[in-house]
């Protein structure tokens, strides 16, 4: 028998990160500039799993060799249990008398750690589950449902006893770079296999112990995903810590007995990028079970001092496809696919305005599943832009807003310059869709996906662009002097950073921060005048309406520095839109904001 992760999984608490588990520290790519750091990173090499997870066993073990012996399992201080939050009328559990805020505590005598073994232990049509009740008293009860029928519970998360940390030092750790004071939700640095495979972040394995081995080959836990960044033993230890070979033997154990990986490798400058990389990807096409592997550059903040670079130059970011692309000729000959796959701030950052050019086609990412990775994202972005000029929309688009007298400010990261800019000054939206991009203080280093944009920054580039237009628009509309003194503490509580949960379609962008000659800011007339963008005289009676993507806020409609799109509009003293990442869809919108006399 087989679990495999379903439409229906609730991902647990305060949402997953795109990629990394514990130590994937890039920020990814995405179609529009919309990004989420990987902000889970791992944590100090001496922290341990937390209970009840196994304490790891010594990473001597030698690879391919057996599982290393079985130690004793860390005790949580009450064994795990399901908490019901939902119950299906006329269904056995409802039957049965259960009600949401009840528990399940076993199922056939075995303890429920997670919706993994749920699924595990109650695929007969016939089971003895332990429960505690709405009045705390324990109990056991027998269940029986029709052939194919749903037992009818929905719990609270897919983790019912405690997610599994990580112990690791990793260099590039993302979360070692945060701004202070982020929301302890933030803190979280897991490295859990249920995780990776429920909700497809990654994971060292460094944690894992002989019991999780053993589980995951038993229940096929299958497909994983897996930070590799390094076969080298040195050059791993040197990025993730001393218990680095531990997770690669696990690793090899795992691929010898069937299970499935999707590695990923983050890339970090004189560390483990050119032969290393290169002896990386050829240990890991060595191995048919690892199905593909995607390659991401170091992110990194002002919030540290040990990195300054990544792969921003146009060199250094082609030197890595020149090495990728030999393993692609070869895994396309003899598997029929390219297998491994550079993320497209590689191709943005060697290719700047041609990207949309220059990014493979769009046969080359095949069902696109690595795009929550930061793969296939520009890609697939390019061709739903072209789409919509082809099919018309984006002409439909342009008109809507010629006859409501409107020009959209689109808000961008930096990370769409500057290829965005052309795309649009070729279409039929020139002059009446003009990216406003914004440059992220708030984390500064190479950060510079919209997806990370914060209000603090986001508030003084709408306001200047405001002023700018000003001359052109009814002063009886222009609001500006209604508007707030823009400071951080306006909005930002003790905890400012909330993770965006991510949308289907509605990803992340690169993360690499282009030469200076190529962030030219549309809304800095000191960069790169409006006048110049689009010609004022043209379009200076249009009066502005800004949008910004979805992407920025999170589930609770707050931005990642806590102001809500009100707070943003006070602040800025003009109305704010919110619209999807994606050309098909916000053009859409777009067109309806129009009808509606959506303006200042």
């Amino acid at each position: 028998m087989e679990i495999y992760p379903s439409p229906d999984i609730v991902r647990q608490a305060d949402d997953r990160p795109r990629a990394c588990a514990c130590d994937d520290a890039e920020v990814s790519a995405c179609a529009c500039g919309e990004a989420e750091a990987s902000v889970l990173a791992c944590a100090c090499d001496e922290a341990e799993a937390s209970a009840p997870a196994d304490a790891p066993a010594s990473a001597s073990a030698s690879a391919r060799g057996s599982a290393p012996a079985p130690r004793r399992a860390a005790r949580s201080a009450e064994p795990p249990r399901a908490l019901i939050t939902a119950v299906e009328p006329d269904s056995p559990a409802y039957d049965a008398g259960f009600e949401p805020g009840c528990y399940l505590t076993s199922v056939d005598g075995q303890p429920l750690r997670d919706i993994i073994d749920w699924r595990w232990l109650s695929a007969e049509d016939v089971i003895e589950v332990g429960y505690v009740d709405l009045d705390g008293d324990a109990g056991v009860v027998e269940l029986e449902r029709e052939e194919g029928e749903d037992w009818g519970f929905t719990f609270e998360g897919v983790v019912f006893d405690a997610v599994k940390l990580c112990r690791n030092a990793c260099t590039f750790c993302f979360m070692r770079q945060l701004p202070a004071h982020m929301r302890p939700s933030l803190s979280l640095r897991d490295d859990d296999f249920r995780l990776s495979f429920l909700s497809g972040t990654f994971v060292t394995l460094t944690n894992l112990s002989a019991e999780d081995e053993a589980r995951i080959i038993e229940q096929h836990i299958s497909p994983l995903r897996v930070s590799l960044h390094a076969s080298d033993p040195a050059a791993r230890r040197a990025l993730i810590g001393r218990h680095a070979q531990h997770g690669l033997d696990a690793l090899d154990r795992l691929l010898a007995a069937g299970i499935e990986v999707h590695a990923q490798i983050v890339l970090v400058p004189e560390a483990n990028d050119g032969d290393v990389l290169r002896g990386t990807l050829a240990w890991a096409y060595a191995r048919p079970n690892i199905l593909n592997v995607g390659i991401v550059p170091l992110g990194f903040t002002k919030h540290q001092a040990f990195f300054d670079h990544s792969f921003n130059d146009p060199a250094a970011a082609r030197a890595v496809i020149d090495i990728v692309e030999p393993f692609q000729r070869r895994a396309l000959a003899e598997r029929g696919e390219p297998w491994v796959h550079a993320a497209d701030e590689f191709y943005r950052n060697a290719y700047l305005a041609d990207t949309a050019e220059k990014i493979p086609p769009t046969s080359h990412y095949g069902d696109f599943s690595l795009f929550e990775d930061g793969i296939g994202i520009i890609r697939s972005y390019v061709d739903e832009f072209d789409a919509a000029c082809a099919g018309g929309l984006a002409r439909r688009a342009a008109d809507a807003l010629d006859a409501a007298g409107l020009r959209v400010r689109y808000v961008v990261g930096e990370a769409m310059q500057p290829f965005l800019d052309r795309m649009v000054e070729r279409s039929p939206l020139a002059g009446r869709l003009v990216p406003l991009t914004v440059r992220n203080t708030y984390f500064g280093g190479n950060v510079d996906v919209t997806g990370l944009l914060c209000a603090c920054d986001i508030v003084p580039a709408i306001k200047e662009a405001v002023a700018e237009n000003a001359p052109g628009m009814d002063l009886a509309l222009a609001r500006i002097g209604e508007s707030a003194s823009w400071q951080q503490s306006d909005v930002r509580g003790d905890d400012p950073m909330v993770r965006t949960k991510r949308v289907p379609h509605e990803p992340e962008a690169p993360a690499a921060l282009p030469s200076e000659q190529d962030c030219l800011s549309d809304c800095a007339p000191s960069d790169r005048p409006l006048r110049e963008m689009c010609g004022r005289s043209t379009f200076a009676h249009l009066r502005d309406l800004f949008v910004i993507p979805r992407v920025i806020l999170n589930d609770a409609g707050v931005t990642l520095d806590d102001a809500t799109v009100e707070d943003m509009e006070k602040a800025a003293g003009t109305p704010i839109s919110v619209v999807s990442c994606n050309p098909l869809d916000y053009l859409t919108e777009i067109i309806n904001l129009a009808a509606a006399g959506r303006a200042l």
